[in-house]
């Protein structure tokens, strides 16, 4: 079975997806098939693997119905007929890497999911909703054999982002230095146990259902601390105070909360993998000029060629070694992940 892992906050701008992208191509890279899953009707991250085949996936006969909305159709129509795995896409120079493309009318499912949520049951015609996303991502991972499932979603708290938090294993928070990030660890203290315990409420009211819900407890892998400048080596003097808050709110705020709610893993899960107290994977700095040419040349930073930098001289030196910094970065966090991952006691979904 796949092990699946949410990146979620519901403030925006955190680089969720480019964090995703960068994390899936890396575990990619060193042997584990990963499947990429695009939750977000902005389609970012199906932008990043598609490039200039964005516009003609969604209109070629052959490809437009593959992808996330069009996979759980037949639940949220009630057609007489069981979800199927889609064909997803391999992308280009990481054959390891496969993406399970977005859509952007996905949010047109939220109304009907979230009076599935609410309804305690009650509406047989709504009682396959709840389950439907985990079973297809399920089956589609199946499909592919994949070893990881790693699912990229909106900045909000809609009904859809709670269904696909709550099929989940584990989840990463990325942030940025600020204090509106601040903010929504604060926030994400109180929804994300809310969620996860109206699983756990719901699951025996859901358990005949042709999609049940999953027996899976989502828990905190760790979070991220991204886009800040670098000076001599360290954050810049701005970003330095933020980052200690941010650390400090999960260290008081955050993880009190998930361990009533057992959104923990063992501590000795976290000591292994050398995830500290404050539960930060990493912290990454600004891309900066190797943004624009990953984006080019449809890569991860750490994955562009020296050729495919585009510069000489001392320009060229710096931006290897920038490279290289950022390669080490990502496979330390890789590293963290496939140890939590070796460790973790979990329950996987069972379906006929």
């Amino acid at each position: 079975m796949s092990f699946k892992i949410i990146f979620f906050n519901h403030k925006g701008g955190v680089s969720k997806t480019t964090t995703t992208y960068h994390i899936g191509w890396m575990l990619a890279s060193e042997g584990y098939r990963v499947l990429l899953v695009d939750g977000d009707p902005q389609c970012n991250l199906t932008a990043l693997i598609l490039k200039d085949r964005f516009d003609e996936y969604y209109f070629e006969e052959s490809t437009r119905f593959n992808n996330i909305k069009d996979g759980v159709k037949v639940a949220f129509e009630g057609k007489p007929a069981l979800i199927q795995p889609v064909e997803c896409i391999q992308a280009d120079r990481q054959p390891n890497l496969y993406l399970l493309p977005g859509h952007a009318d996905l949010s047109e499912y939220d109304a009907a999911l979230s009076l599935a949520q609410t309804s305690n049951g009650a509406i047989s015609a709504l009682q396959n909703l709840p389950g439907a996303f985990n079973y297809f991502i399920e089956k589609t991972a199946e499909k592919y054999n994949a070893d990881f499932v790693l699912i990229d979603l909106n900045p909000g708290l809609s009904a859809i982002n709670q269904s696909l938090f709550n099929l989940s294993d584990g989840f990463i928070i990325p942030t940025n230095p600020d204090p509106f990030s601040v903010m929504a660890l604060q926030t994400l203290s109180r929804v994300l146990p809310r969620w996860t315990e109206w699983a756990v409420r719901m699951r025996p009211l859901f358990e005949n259902a042709a999609y049940p819900l999953p027996i899976t407890t989502p828990r905190l892998i760790g979070t991220l601390i991204q886009r800040f400048n670098v000076r001599k080596g360290v954050a810049a003097r701005p970003y330095r105070d933020n980052i200690q808050e941010l650390k400090d709110t999960v260290r008081n705020v955050l993880r009190p909360q998930l361990m009533k709610s057992e959104m923990l893993f063992n501590q000795s899960d976290y000591d292994e993998a050398g995830i500290g107290e404050d539960y930060c994977l990493a912290e990454i700095p600004d891309f900066q000029g190797l943004l624009p040419k990953s984006h080019d040349v449809g890569v991860p930073v750490f994955a562009i060629s020296d050729a495919e930098l585009g510069v000489t001289g001392m320009l060229l030196n710096n931006m290897k070694e920038k490279k290289e910094e950022f390669n080490s970065l990502f496979k330390a966090i890789s590293g963290k992940i496939l140890s939590i991952e070796k460790n973790a006691e979990r329950l996987q979904p069972v379906f006929d």
